[in-house]
């Protein structure tokens, strides 16, 4: 179970701003963690994705998971998983796919889409709730503390 420790809302006028977003959690966020990344269609998860990894030292192309489900990238510090459960149908395929092992204690994962992982995924650690349009996308922010049950 996990508790709120915090919550926050941005609002985001321009790409710049997701940027910045994306560079200060960059700098904030350690592993092992496990980010949500939530909200419809073309709200800005996989820019302010791409945008986190550019600020962790990702210097290479950064794609979309859409179709691959998840793409790894190795940093200095250890591996940053960026999974795209969109095209899920069932959470059961995340553990026929093995990516059980991908959440361990070791790595930072960033899901977008996780409310298709269901109960198969970790609780969140940061839950990234986009929403908006195109001149007007806000986030809202929640940290969470781990209690154990």
């Amino acid at each position: 179970m996990n508790n709120v420790v915090r919550e926050e809302h941005v609002v985001l006028p321009d790409e710049l701003a997701t940027q910045a977003l994306a560079s200060r959690l960059a700098a904030e966020l350690r592993a092992p963690a496990t980010v949500y990344l939530m909200g419809d269609l073309g709200v800005g998860k996989t820019t302010f994705t791409r945008y986190f990894l550019r600020a962790r030292g990702i210097t290479g192309p950064v794609k979309s998971p859409t179709y691959t489900l998840l793409e790894p990238y190795e940093l200095d510090d250890g591996m940053v998983y960026h999974f795209d459960l969109y095209r899920i149908n069932d959470p059961w395929e995340l553990e026929l796919a093995g990516f059980a092992e991908l959440f361990d204690e070791v790595s930072l994962r960033l899901v977008e889409w996780p409310e298709r992982g269901a109960d198969w995924l970790p609780p969140a650690d940061l839950e990234l709730r986009f929403s908006g349009a195109e001149s007007a996308r806000e986030v809202a922010l929640r940290w969470f503390e781990r209690v154990a049950p």
